[in-house]
Order: C-alpha cells, then sequence, then structure tokens
C-alpha cells in the first residue's frame, strides 16, 4: 500500500502551481480560472460516477483519482485548504448523517 496521501497530493498541487504554465498542467488550469477548473471537476465527477457502474474497479480508481485532483486544483483556485476541508468533515462527526443534513434546512 502506498504512503502517498491527498496532503501529499496538495502539496503537489501547490508546488506546481507555482510553475510555468508550458510546464505545468496544474498552471495551465489555474489560469483558465476558477470557472474552468470548477467544470474540469464536473467533468471528472461524472466520469467517476459512470465508471462506478459501467466499468471495472482499475477504471473507477483511475477516474477517483483524476477526480481528487481536480478538486485539489478547484480549491486551490478558491485559496481554499485541504485542512479546511477536514475540519468541516469532523464537525460533522459529532452528529449522523442524517442529522448533520437536517440541521441544513
Amino acid at each position: 500500500m502506498t504512503e502517498f496521501t491527498l496532503s501529499d497530493l496538495e502539496k503537489r498541487v501547490q508546488e506546481r502551481a507555482q510553475a510555468s504554465a508550458a510546464d505545468s498542467y496544474t498552471r495551465s488550469l489555474l489560469d483558465k480560472g476558477t470557472a474552468h477548473c470548477a467544470k474540469k471537476m464536473g467533468e471528472e465527477a461524472f466520469e467517476t460516477a459512470l465508471a462506478a457502474v459501467q466499468e471495472d474497479k482499475s477504471r473507477v480508481i483511475a477516474e477517483a483519482a483524476d477526480l481528487l485532483y481536480h478538486l485539489l486544483v478547484l480549491l486551490q483556485a478558491r485559496g481554499v485548504t485541504l485542512a479546511e476541508v477536514e475540519a468541516a468533515l469532523e464537525k460533522r462527526t459529532a452528529q449522523t448523517g442524517h442529522q448533520e443534513k437536517a440541521a441544513r434546512k
């Protein structure tokens, strides 16, 4: 099992965001703006969902990896850190998912 984490990926995205667009796909995405990054993440979410019902496990894994990468690029574009998302998730663990969802209304 790999020891590579989402935090490692976030650091890689942050590093690549500092490179030139000619050298970095991440930078080229960021240069196209938040809306473009959101569109790419949405496309990857759709592809992941399709793979989950139509493809084998290896395809689901590949699409999920793409989705997580594009989510972290979108968070970078918005100035949101993985730690902030983790903190929001941690707060939700104080109640059940049903309770948390009902509280949003």
